[in-house]
């Protein structure tokens, strides 16, 4: 698949990023992962993340990360695309990158570099460094220490032909309108706040149309259910399943740090598609958390 191909496929629906699955010892399941993508896709996400923030990839070390992307790509091939998170620091992200590539990943999702804050021109040259190294095309995902300008970006289409998609996950209205602005149809962009369905008729005001669902992991046909509903503008729809699951849904994740993850794992249990605890140091959901959960999936019906 070409940059641009992956780029109109990012363009065209739902996304997701698959849990990882580990076992009690806290090791990669690649059975359990390979059987997770044969019950997601056939839900109709248009591309899945492999290896992203959801699938812990902070936490895989690089021979688990090759396995995870080779277990994603031979399993999704010829049906739905998989793109390959990188990140960390530069060369460590360009061996990552380039590990997703040999690998069968259709594209790259450029996690940012952590903890240390950077220039604008530090950041040019990372991503510059990232792209170039591979074929493939790449997305960047805009959160925490990546906090790219509209020049930077700018800069970086000039340099980067495979520099196909800007993820943000920021929600800085004032950054997506100039950069949406001045970066025109150039990019694919795409909503990445954390429960992003509860962003999702804001940032498609802003010019952002397609997001990532975490709770596609748990929840798929009601994820779908509820893409559909607000890509036609179907807004009866869409209040009734933020009023009914996501804002309680948001309740509890607040409760705790690193939840976002933690409350995807916990609702892939419930729903009888357990992808093992998390690692560290993440932590799990405390059981009335759980049975909290467990009673709005109930709601929800048969997914």
């Amino acid at each position: 698949m070409s940059p641009n191909e992956l780029k109109k496929a990012l363009s065209t629906g739902l996304l997701s990023f698959p849990l990882t699955d580990f076992d009690r010892e806290l090791r990669f399941d690649p059975k359990g992962y390979a059987n997770r993508l044969e019950w997601l896709m056939p839900y109709g996400a248009t591309v899945l993340f492999a290896a992203g923030g959801t699938g812990e990839f902070f936490s895989l070390e690089p021979q688990e990360y090759a396995q995870v992307i080779k277990t994603a790509a031979e399993t999704c091939k010829g049906r739905v695309p998989i793109v390959g998170g990188a990140g960390g620091g530069t060369t460590l992200a360009i061996k990552y990158a380039q590990e997703a590539e040999r690998n069968g990943a259709e594209g790259i999702l450029l996690l940012p570099h952590y903890l240390t804050e950077a220039t604008q021109d530090g950041l040019v040259a990372h991503v510059e460094a990232v792209c170039k190294s591979v074929k493939i095309g790449v997305i960047v995902y805009n959160r925490a220490a990546t906090r790219l300008t509209p020049a930077t970006l700018l800069k970086l289409a000039e340099r980067c032909p495979n520099l196909i998609g800007f993820k943000d996950g920021l929600g800085d209205i004032e950054r997506i309108v100039a950069i949406r602005q001045q970066l025109g149809d150039r990019f694919v962009y795409i909503g990445g706040m954390p429960t992003h369905e509860v962003y999702a008729n804001a940032y498609k005001a802003l010019g952002v149309p397609t997001y990532s669902s975490a709770v596609f992991n748990f929840i798929p046909k009601t994820a779908i259910e509820f893409y559909n509903a607000y890509w036609n503008n179907d807004q009866k729809t869409v209040s009734r399943l933020l009023d009914d699951f996501f804002l309680p849904y948001l309740a509890i994740r607040n409760k705790g740090e690193g939840y976002a993850v933690s409350i995807v794992k916990a609702g892939a249990t419930i729903v009888g598609h357990s992808a093992g605890p998390v690692r560290p140091p993440l932590s799990d959901l405390k059981p009335n958390e759980v049975e909290e959960l467990a009673a709005l999936i109930r709601k929800l019906g048969p997914q």
